[in-house]
């Protein structure tokens, strides 16, 4: 006996897919089937997950630095920015610090 299995998926990625593996000698019903597969057989996904986070300690540049301060100056003076000691008073009275 087999079951049907519908999902839905944006036109692109199904058209980006299908291309890809047709080119692979085969067809997205039967590569999904192929994923199914392994996932029972390797008891997860098939494939490495991990979720990709940019390194905030990354060293810029000296123009990237010198560009990062301009545009957080000119950011500043557009917007409400509170003083340091104005935050740090406002927290203190909020968490009762």
């Amino acid at each position: 006996m087999s079951s049907t299995l519908q999902i839905r998926v944006d036109d692109d990625l199904k058209q980006k897919s299908d291309l890809l593996f047709k080119e692979l000698g085969t067809d997205t019903t039967t590569a999904v089937r192929m994923f199914l597969t392994q996932a029972v057989a390797t008891g997860g996904f098939p494939f490495e997950i991990k979720r990709v986070t940019p390194n905030p300690y990354q060293p810029l540049s000296e123009d990237e630095l010198i560009n990062r301060l301009e545009e957080t100056r000119l950011r500043s003076k557009t917007s409400k920015c509170k003083d340091a000691d104005e935050v740090i008073s406002d927290m203190r009275s909020k968490y009762g610090l």
